[in-house]
């Protein structure tokens, strides 16, 4: 009969996922068939290595991009977007979320890594992007979530919808004030939008002026209902630069997910939905695939 370990070992070797565990004198310890198959690099080649060594030989940018990653280690729900070396030679951009490992007591006995290709990041839908890295990562952290949530949804555990939500002054204010004013103006949104969420939701940044926010209403109405209510949150958040008061309102396409579609599509419904929203003049609320009335100004 195989031993807990055995079992153990089995089951990381099953997972789509790379994994590599490093022990206290944080050598590695364990590297699964996923790790070896996504870099190349084979476990028998590194097992017994510091990990410093083994991130200078599979991580691109070693140190710099492994201590980037390790912020998110004290939130392991995040995830942090590196490069992998690959054995022959081309970089697989990645998800790192690096984990502490702790005994029944509570006492330290190692560190996980967790990681998979980034390739999907580039296959869904996303808003658009201009303004630096911050914002890659914070939708390659979402797009965890969403994948997820999304999971869950398809094996029946929790429904699932996303609001795609665009700011209809940003580019405006983006023009007339700067990109400093605007990125303010985008974080009291996102806090007005937080401050909306039921528990277990999530909102966060999927293009320059645009929020994603993952919820679990249970039907395209009740969706539609709470993206009313984020809506009226957020022409709420008093907004003033240098003086100037800007008065705020949103775009938003809502789309329920169907078990028959992939994710891509879903997401692709809500953004078509979204730009209904926008082309009937904004401040509006569009469900996929029918629209909701104007909000009142």
């Amino acid at each position: 009969m195989a031993d807990r370990t055995e079992l153990l070992e089995a089951a990381l070797d099953s997972l789509a996922e790379g994994i590599a565990l490093a022990d206290l004198e944080r050598r590695l310890v364990f590297w699964n068939r996923a790790a070896a198959a996504i870099t190349g690099q084979a476990g028998a080649n590194l097992l017994g290595r510091p990990v410093r060594e083994v991130v200078e030989t599979v991580i691109v940018g070693g140190a710099r991009q492994w201590n980037s990653s390790r912020d998110a280690a004290s939130r392991p729900e995040c995830g942090s977007l590196i490069g992998l070396r690959h054995r022959m030679g081309h970089d697989v951009p990645a998800i790192v979320r690096l984990l502490t490992l702790r005994d029944g007591l509570g006492g330290r006995i190692g560190m996980a890594a967790v990681f998979h290709p980034a390739e999907s990041l580039d296959a869904l839908p996303h808003g658009d992007c201009g303004q630096g890295v911050g914002v890659e990562v914070s939708q390659a952290t979402l797009q965890d979530r969403l994948q997820s949530e999304f999971e869950d949804f398809l094996r029946g555990h929790l429904p699932f919808g996303v609001l795609w939500i665009t700011v209809d002054q940003a580019h405006e204010l983006r023009k007339t004030h700067g990109v400093s004013a605007c990125e303010a103006m985008l974080d009291k949104v996102q806090h007005a939008l937080a401050n909306g969420l039921r528990p277990g939701e999530e909102v966060g940044r999927w293009g320059d002026d645009e929020f994603l926010v993952v919820s679990h209403e249970r039907t395209p109405e009740m969706l539609a209902v709470h993206a009313q209510t984020l809506a009226g949150l957020s022409r709420t958040a008093e907004f003033r630069w240098w003086g100037d008061r800007v008065s705020l309102t949103v775009s938003i396409g809502a789309a329920q997910a169907d078990p028959a579609e992939a994710l891509a599509q879903l997401l692709e419904r809500a953004q078509n939905a979204m730009a209904t929203s926008i082309h009937g003049g904004g401040n509006q609320i569009t469900a996929a695939p029918g629209r909701l009335p104007c909000l009142p100004s």
